[in-house]
């Protein structure tokens, strides 16, 4: 196969213009499993590694534009406070070196329904900016996605960046699997309290064929907190517990190898329950801001 490796974003573009078929890599943690295990014979791969204006972030307006060749783990070190949910759960990619290579620019070009990092994307509202020779757009993350490993991206066009809001109120991340890290999802769950706007942003992984959001139970959570955002009153267990009933029936999972459908609807119910209880205490205290 050819090997292409642009070292500017433009030179990427118009090899991604001239060669549609080019698989994009990045760190490869996804791609070159593919290919050591020979399910993909792409006839080139576009080495993404040599761009440096993909491996930068800056901060505009309260909103990280985050390159989509930042790694994981300059997230954790570099953005922890900025955006805790995704944090959160970049500290679950993998091993240390997979998250020194592994991108949330690969994973969102991946399109996995158990990628870690889109649950918390969705529950902050992030969007997606992708470019093309023919210029260039930006897409909401919940409009990201379109199937199984399918997402909206034209042949010719590459992730560029991901915008994220800071975060404004306390963000949590919690996933089920055989372990905390190297191992894929068995379902995840990505929470968002807004305090500015009063609102809650939810994200799921890993139990549909896209990553999903929970709108009824963020309108339900909106609703029972609409009160208690000024007096930092506690939650019922009532709320609680209802709250992460309509986060299960948001779910649209199946039965595999990692497990059942009904084991995923339970297992987002308990971590949408335990989430928002956590997330909800670090307001309370203002420990979310320190």
């Amino acid at each position: 196969m050819d090997f292409l490796r642009p070292t500017t974003l433009a030179e990427a573009l118009e090899a991604k213009a001239a060669n549609p078929a080019a698989v994009p890599i990045a760190g490869g943690t996804d791609v070159m499993v593919e290919l050591n295990f020979d399910l993909r014979r792409p006839d080139a791969l576009l080495d993404l590694g040599g761009v440096a204006e993909l491996a930068q972030w800056d901060l505009d307006d309260h909103v990280v534009r985050l390159g989509a060749g930042v790694p994981y783990n300059r997230i954790i070190t570099e953005l922890g406070d900025k955006l805790p949910g995704l944090a959160m759960a970049s500290r679950t990619v993998g091993s240390p070196q997979i998250r020194n290579r592994g991108t949330v620019g690969g994973n969102l070009g991946a399109a996995s329904p158990a990628g870690d990092a889109h649950p918390p994307l969705l529950a902050c509202a992030a969007e997606v900016d992708v470019a093309s020779s023919r210029g260039s757009r930006r897409i909401p993350a919940a409009d990201f996605f379109i199937g199984p490993k399918k997402s909206v991206l034209e042949p010719d066009e590459l992730i560029v960046a991901i915008r994220v809001p800071v975060a404004s109120g306390p963000q949590q991340f919690a996933k089920v699997g055989t372990r905390n890290a190297m191992v894929i999802a068995v379902c995840s769950f990505g929470l968002a309290l807004n305090a500015g706007k009063r609102s809650v942003g939810t994200g799921i992984g890993s139990a549909g064929p896209t990553p999903l959001r929970a709108p009824e139970a963020e309108a339900f959570a909106e609703t029972e907190i609409d009160g208690l955002w000024d007096s930092r009153e506690p939650l019922p267990d009532s709320t609680l517990r209802r709250f992460g009933e309509l986060v299960g029936e948001a779910a649209n999972p199946i039965d595999d190898v990692r497990g059942t459908a009904a084991y995923r609807r339970h297992a987002l119910s308990v971590l949408a329950r335990r989430t928002l209880a956590w997330a909800w205490a670090d307001y309370r205290t203002g420990s979310w801001s320190t």
